[in-house]
C-alpha cells in the first residue's frame, strides 16, 4: 500500500494506529504475498491520492473492487484505459447522457472525476482475483466508514450519490445539514430500470454545488 502524502493522512493517522487497522494490514500484505490481488497494491488508496480531503466535493460508493485481470485501479465503478467498461459503467454513462447531454465515452478511466474532487469510494478497497466479496468483513468496512465519518464532519457543503442497498445503508451516518445525500438503486443491468435511469443525480449534485458556490463537475469524459 502506497503511503498517503496529502491530507488525508492526518485526517487517518489515528484510524492507522488502531488493532483493526493492523489486523487488516497483515491480513492484506499476505494476501498479496499468496495469491492475485486486486488492484495493484500501488493503487489501493487511489481513491484518497487522487481527491484530497479539502477537495472533496462529491462522494460516489461503490462496493469491492473489480475482480478480473486489469480492471480494478482504486476507483469505485472506474476501470483503466482500454479495458471494456464494464456493464454498470455503462448505464452510468447512459444516465449522463440523458441527465446531461454527455457524449458517451470510449474510456471507462473515470480519473477526471476523481481530479475535480469526486471521491470514487468503494467500501472494500481489494479482492481477490475472480471471487468477489472475497475480502468483506476483513476490516476495510471499519477503514472506509471513518473516511465518510471525516467528510460528514466537516464543515462544508458536499453531496452524496448512493447507489444500491449497501450505499444506501450508509445514510444513517450522513446528518451534516450542509450536505446532501441522493439515493437511487444500483446502476447494474439487474436494477437500473428501477429506478436508477432517470434518477438525474448528476444535474442534481451541480445544482447543490452551484447553489453552494462551488464548481460543479465537468462529468464529460
Amino acid at each position: 500500500m502506497s503511503q498517503l502524502d496529502n491530507d488525508w493522512s492526518v485526517a487517518l493517522a489515528d484510524e492507522f494506529k488502531k488493532p483493526y487497522y493492523k489486523q487488516l494490514y497483515s491480513f492484506v500484505k499476505n494476501e498479496y504475498m499468496t495469491t492475485v490481488v486486486y488492484p495493484p497494491a500501488d493503487d489501493i488508496f487511489n481513491a484518497l491520492h487522487l481527491t484530497p480531503l479539502s477537495n472533496v466535493k462529491c462522494v460516489i460508493l461503490g462496493q469491492d473492487p473489480y475482480h478480473n485481470e486489469g480492471q480494478a485501479h482504486g476507483l469505485s465503478f472506474s476501470v483503466k484505459d482500454g479495458v471494456d467498461i464494464p456493464p454498470s459503467l455503462v448505464n452510468i454513462y447512459k444516465e449522463l447522457h440523458d441527465d446531461l447531454g454527455c457524449t458517451i465515452p470510449d474510456t471507462g478511466d473515470l480519473t477526471k472525476w476523481a481530479k475535480q474532487g469526486v471521491l470514487l469510494l468503494n467500501t472494500v478497497l481489494t479482492v481477490r482475483a475472480h471471487n468477489a466479496n472475497s475480502h468483506q468483513g476483513r476490516g476495510w468496512e471499519q477503514f472506509t466508514d471513518a473516511i465518510i465519518n471525516i467528510i460528514n464532519a466537516q464543515d462544508r457543503p458536499v453531496v452524496y450519490l448512493l447507489w444500491g442497498s449497501p450505499a444506501r445503508k450508509k445514510k444513517a451516518m450522513l446528518n451534516n445539514p450542509k450536505q446532501l445525500v441522493l439515493e437511487a438503486p444500483h446502476p447494474s443491468p439487474l436494477s437500473a430500470y428501477r429506478g436508477f435511469f432517470g434518477c438525474r443525480h448528476f444535474s442534481q449534485a451541480n445544482d447543490f454545488l452551484k447553489a453552494n458556490n462551488i464548481e460543479p463537475v465537468d462529468w464529460q469524459i
